[in-house]
């Protein structure tokens, strides 16, 4: 069986993602040079059909405009099948060089014929509280 990507797949957009951020104020690797931000993910699948996350890709651009890409598959070493009607949450993080970044990218998904389709994660920011007014 062979697999092909969609990008106008039609369950792209019955599948709703969410994000929380936190800055991690005690995490270790802070310092003068480093700020750790935590996120914590809602994967909603509001379609009729059972999907599988197969791989991620991120781009996360610091204060200073350094790009990072960051892929590989599934997330927190899981290739979660989400049925539908159901979520999958996880939580991890990045260190960043500034105190404000932030984060984009999407999802590759597998639907059960086998086609894989994306799902973009809008961009969210990454911030130390009360930096920015």
């Amino acid at each position: 069986m062979t697999t092909s990507l969609s990008t106008g797949h039609e369950l792209s957009n019955k599948i709703n993602i969410t994000v929380n951020t936190q800055y991690l104020t005690d995490h270790p690797a802070n310092d003068a040079d480093k700020f750790a931000f935590a996120y914590e993910i809602n994967i909603a699948n509001n379609s009729d059909e059972n999907v599988q996350l197969i791989n991620r890709y991120w781009l996360i651009i610091d204060g200073n405009g350094k790009q990072t890409e960051v892929e590989g598959a599934g997330v927190v070493g899981e290739q979660p099948y989400i049925e539908n009607g159901t979520s999958f949450q996880y939580s991890s993080g990045a260190v960043l060089d500034t105190p404000v970044g932030s984060m984009q990218g999407y999802y590759e998904m597998q639907d059960k014929d086998g086609a894989i389709f994306r799902v973009p994660i809008n961009i969210f920011r990454l911030a130390v509280p009360h930096l920015i007014n």
